[in-house]
């Protein structure tokens, strides 16, 4: 049994489920390492930064999936900006969405994300229709409800291999995550 097997083993929660999650990278990575994020989150938007590059420098060795977190006390548009981009995914473009939220987290307004959404070239008759009828808000909720289980507090929140990793000293504390976890450490 290998350390991620294990870990998922230990807490299915963190187990990856390409039914509802979204997931970059290969199954057989050795690490997978799964972020709570929130788009109007100004440390997710530095993480996202960061992990760009992480997951260039561990490539196939690496596995990550993004699972929503909006703080909706603090970030008024995060929960909206979530659904947008489980609209994408509906149709092929989550993580294109993604980089685009991020990458904007200024501008996460309706007006803003219907015009990331024509960017995107997405069906826009069929994004308003199940933007209007928030369809894609149960899912953003049962991803919130799952971290609530897991006592997440906070954005970002990243499990390297199932494993809490605090990054807030920095995400340099990730990298060595992901690095002993490689290690077999």
């Amino acid at each position: 049994m290998n350390a991620h097997t294990a870990s998922t083993k230990a807490n299915p929660l963190l187990a990856p489920d390409s039914a509802t999650d979204h997931i970059h990278g290969s199954k057989s990575a050795r690490v997978t390492l799964v972020e709570y994020g929130d788009f109007e989150c100004p440390s997710c938007g530095q993480a996202h930064a960061a992990l760009k590059i992480m997951l260039a420098h561990f490539g196939p060795n690496l596995r990550f999936v993004y699972r929503h977190f909006p703080q909706r006390e603090v970030h008024s548009h995060a929960e909206l900006a979530a659904e947008t981009a489980e609209a994408a995914g509906a149709q092929g473009k989550f993580w294109q969405m993604h980089d685009l939220l991020f990458a904007h987290q200024q501008h996460l307004d309706e007006k803003h994300l219907h015009q990331y959404a024509k960017e995107l070239e997405l069906d826009i008759p069929r994004f308003e229709n199940e933007m209007r009828d928030h369809v894609y808000l149960q899912r953003v909720q049962e991803q919130v409800a799952g971290a609530e289980r897991l006592n997440v507090r906070a954005t970002p929140t990243f499990y390297v291999n199932g494993v809490f990793t605090d990054v807030s000293f920095g995400l340099e504390h990730l990298h060595r995550a992901i690095d002993k976890a490689l290690s077999g450490a």
